[in-house]
This record gives structure tokens, C-alpha cells and sequence, in this order.
């Protein structure tokens, strides 16, 4: 048997890896087990992602001193514009100068490159890449996992981060609220002729919303932003067949020139999209964190950033148990941590739900209807102020991590 540590985390991927890291950085151990190698997760075209880190995400990363290594590759969000098929009335949501930015654009790539670096300095983290989970068990003194070459690890907590398709999580029984939203998303990275002047694009049209995410520009000047274009899931097929330069093709009549002349910067990439929410996020000695616990449509952008906090209100809630005697997998602790994130995580997701079906839905509502709704959020500051700051992650009682 493996040396126990206090975590055992299944998936190592951004949400996991961050837990394992935050987790050391409170004196933490943690076994990490990912089915997949880290050389294939950060090849080159392996992923065309690009996911928007929240202000209060940074601050997590930050706090775990992974400021230095992200700072040069992320692109900050200095306003989102939306618009209803580039027509008149478009939107701006723009902070005050003394705000800071909406957030940081990172291409999937370069976290999943840092987080990495990082873990393999930390010796609080064994990190087992290329491993198949064979068994799961949890008893009244532990868990255990035993891998397919017959390694078994052990530990206090057992943290399922696999993603929308957790086993460990489906396993246990956790009942979901989930719903398919007959949408499919197209990813894919794009060069263009001019500059994104760092602001973030919502264009919604009624076959569904087309948004384009300011990315850094490359060594040699090139501009670039992560495209991520919904369409109905019956439209897919045939989105999914054109050639590249049909694709481009239909993406520069989406555009309308705003760029100039665009060329793919990466692989083209698609994703069913649908909603689920865990009724609880922990069991006997069992954690659920990300999108093992909560999945929603991206058209907030706020996937990722929820399972960062997720992982702020982790951690603080097992150094706090910890520092009272209790172990990581007390009943208690696991207790205050659902009891925490419940609430937040479903306000959010209610939100981006709410936006998807108000604007996203395609056929849903007339164009009329969402350009009422779009001029309503103009007219209302409070409201605009409300999605300006679920935008930058500073919304709720957010864990001390993830405080300024």
C-alpha cells in the first residue's frame, strides 16, 4: 500500500490539480490519480479551449503562488460587449478604472502547463498519471483506491473531480437535477487581422449565442481570441462536416468584419451541452467538486470559476477541521463544506440558466423579446452591476482564498 495521505483526488485536471495544490500550500497531503498523462492533456492541438479566470479565481492562484508562472499568459478582459446580431444597441459591461479587469482569458493549455510545473515541485502531491481506478472503497476509519496495476492508495477523503462523467460519483448514487439543451458548442481558436483591443464579444443570434474571447497575442504579433459558437443540436452535423475553410467561412459572416481576416489558431473541437446539478456534494468520507458536481452552459463563462470555488471553500473548511482536531474526512467538515457551497452554486447556476433560456435558446424567443431583455439590463444598473460582478467572480461569500 501506498503511503496514506490525508486526500485521495480523482482527476487531475484543472479543478483537481488546483485542489491538490491549495490543498499543500495548508500543509495538506494528497494522492492524485488521472487517467490520462500530462504529455497528452498539454500537447500541442490537443485542446483548443480557452477558459475566462474570474477575479476571484486569480486571487485563489495567486494565493497559491501561481501568480508568477500564469501572469504572462493570460490576456485580461477589459469589457464584454454584447450585442443582438451586431445590430444597433449593443451592450457594454465595462468595470471603473478602479475595479481592475472582468477577468483573464488562459488557453486550457498554458493553466493545465503551470499547474503541472507546479505539482511536480511540491512534495505534499504523489500525482499517479496513466492510472486506471479498479476500486473504490470507504469505511468509518478511511478510503482507499485500488488502481488496475494493483497500487493501492489510502487516505482520509475521498475528492471526486472527474468531470460531467464522474464514476466515483455516479457510483456513490448522487441523484441530479439535469436537462440536455439540444445545443452543441463549436471551440476552436482563431488569428484575425486586427486587434481585440481586449474586449470579449456576445453576439446572439437566433440560431444561438457566437462568442469570441480575447486571448494573448503570439511571440511574433499575431492577434488571436478562442471562439466558442452555439448551434442547435440538430445543425451540428452539418457544422461539424464543412471543411476548414467552409467553417471559416461561416464564422466571418458571424463576424462581420469586426476582426478583419481570420485563420483557425487551433483544432476544432465540439461539446453536447447540458445542465445537471449534484442534490448533494458529499457522502460518507466523499467530496464532489466542479463539473462532477455541477455542469452549466458556458454562456457566462463561469464553469470553471465555480469549480474554483469549490475548491477555496475545500480547503478552507479542512484546514479549519483540521486545526480543531478533526480529520479530513469528519462528518462535520464535510457538512459545513455542502452546507457552504449549496446555496452559491446553485444562485449561480440559476443565473446562467436563466441567461441561456432568456437569450441562448435558439428558436426560443423572438428577436424582439431579446432585445428587450438586453435593453432591460441597460436600463437597470443594479442589474447591469449584478452581471458585471458575477462576470468577475465577486459575488457571495467567497472563501478566504479567493478574497482579495
Amino acid at each position: 500500500m501506498e503511503e496514506r495521505r490525508d486526500l485521495v483526488i480523482l482527476g487531475g485536471g484543472l479543478v483537481g490539480m488546483t485542489l491538490a495544490l491549495a490543498a499543500a500550500k495548508a500543509g495538506i497531503t494528497s494522492h492524485v490519480v488521472d487517467k490520462a498523462s500530462p504529455e497528452e492533456l498539454t500537447a500541442e492541438g490537443a485542446d483548443g479551449r480557452a477558459s475566462a479566470i474570474s477575479t476571484a479565481s486569480w486571487n485563489l492562484f495567486g494565493n497559491i503562488g501561481l501568480a508568477d508562472r500564469l501572469e504572462p499568459l493570460g490576456c485580461p478582459i477589459a469589457a464584454i460587449a454584447v450585442t443582438d446580431g451586431m445590430k444597433p444597441g449593443r451592450i457594454d459591461f465595462r468595470p471603473e478604472p478602479e475595479e481592475g479587469t472582468l477577468g483573464r482569458m488562459f488557453a486550457n493549455r498554458d493553466l493545465r502547463l503551470a499547474l503541472f510545473a507546479a505539482a511536480r515541485e511540491e512534495p505534499l502531491i504523489a500525482w499517479h498519471t496513466s492510472a486506471e481506478v479498479a476500486e473504490r472503497e470507504r469505511g468509518p476509519h478511511g478510503v482507499s483506491v485500488t488502481l488496475r496495476d494493483g497500487r493501492v492508495l489510502a487516505g482520509s477523503l475521498l475528492v471526486a473531480a472527474e468531470g460531467r462523467q464522474s464514476p466515483t460519483r455516479d457510483e456513490a448514487g448522487f441523484s441530479l437535477a439535469k436537462w440536455d439543451y439540444k445545443h452543441r458548442a463549436m471551440v476552436t481558436g482563431l488569428y484575425h487581422e486586427k486587434p481585440h483591443d481586449n474586449v470579449a464579444w456576445e453576439i446572439f443570434y437566433p440560431s444561438g449565442p457566437f462568442a469570441l474571447l480575447p486571448l494573448l497575442d503570439t511571440a511574433d504579433g499575431r492577434h488571436r481570441s478562442a471562439l466558442v459558437w452555439t448551434v442547435a443540436e440538430k445543425d451540428a452535423k452539418g457544422v461539424i462536416g464543412l471543411s476548414d475553410r467552409g467553417f471559416l467561412a461561416e464564422v466571418t459572416k458571424h463576424m462581420q468584419g469586426i476582426f478583419g481576416a481570420i485563420e483557425l489558431s487551433a483544432p476544432r473541437m465540439s461539446y453536447p451541452l447540458n445542465f445537471h446539478h449534484a442534490a448533494r456534494v458529499v457522502e460518507d468520507r466523499l467530496a464532489v467538486i466542479g463539473d462532477a458536481a455541477h455542469g452549466m452552459h458556458p454562456i457566462a463563462g463561469q464553469g470553471l470559476n465555480l469549480g474554483l470555488r469549490d475548491v477555496g471553500a475545500l480547503v478552507e473548511v479542512l484546514t479549519e477541521g483540521m486545526r480543531l482536531g478533526l480529520e479530513p474526512g469528519d462528518a462535520q467538515v464535510l457538512a459545513r463544506y455542502e452546507r457552504w457551497r449549496s446555496l452559491d452554486a446553485f444562485a449561480v447556476m440559476s443565473v446562467t440558466d436563466g441567461i441561456n433560456r432568456l437569450f441562448g435558446v435558439p428558436g426560443r424567443l423572438p428577436s424582439a423579446v431579446r432585445r428587450l431583455g438586453m435593453g432591460a439590463i441597460q436600463r437597470l444598473p443594479v442589474l447591469k452591476r449584478f452581471f458585471m460582478d458575477e462576470a468577475r467572480g465577486v459575488s457571495g461569500n467567497l472563501p478566504e482564498l479567493l478574497r482579495g
